[in-house]
């Protein structure tokens, strides 16, 4: 393995909204685009006694655009939008509790 940097990247490459979804879809002559967020990271390295590396990704489904004709809509995934915003809300609740704490001092 020559250079296991770029192995690592090709291997990275597959994650992504093509490993939630799959490729666009024209059923019925309605058009259906996967949307998701995704992250990819990866490590490698190499030594004189040898070489190591890897990888990993994260893919939330947001949902999916969907065409008919003219018409374009957004239809998102409502488990995967609980599953970021129930995490947000109590992160933002609990960072405003010490900032209005802190300015009551």
């Amino acid at each position: 393995m020559p250079n296991l940097a770029l192995e690592l990247g090709k291997q990275t490459a597959s994650l992504g909204v093509n490993s939630v979804y799959g490729q666009q879809q024209d059923v019925g002559g309605v058009t259906l685009v996967p949307v998701a967020l995704a992250w990819t990271g990866f490590g490698a390295g190499e030594a004189a006694e040898g070489s190591g590396g890897g990888g990993g990704g994260y893919a939330i489904p947001l949902g999916a655009y969907i065409r008919k004709g003219d018409d374009l809509r957004f239809e998102p995934n409502l488990v995967s939008l609980a599953a970021i915003a129930i995490p947000l809300v109590w992160v933002v609740g609990r960072a405003l509790s010490r900032i209005i704490r802190a300015l009551k001092r």
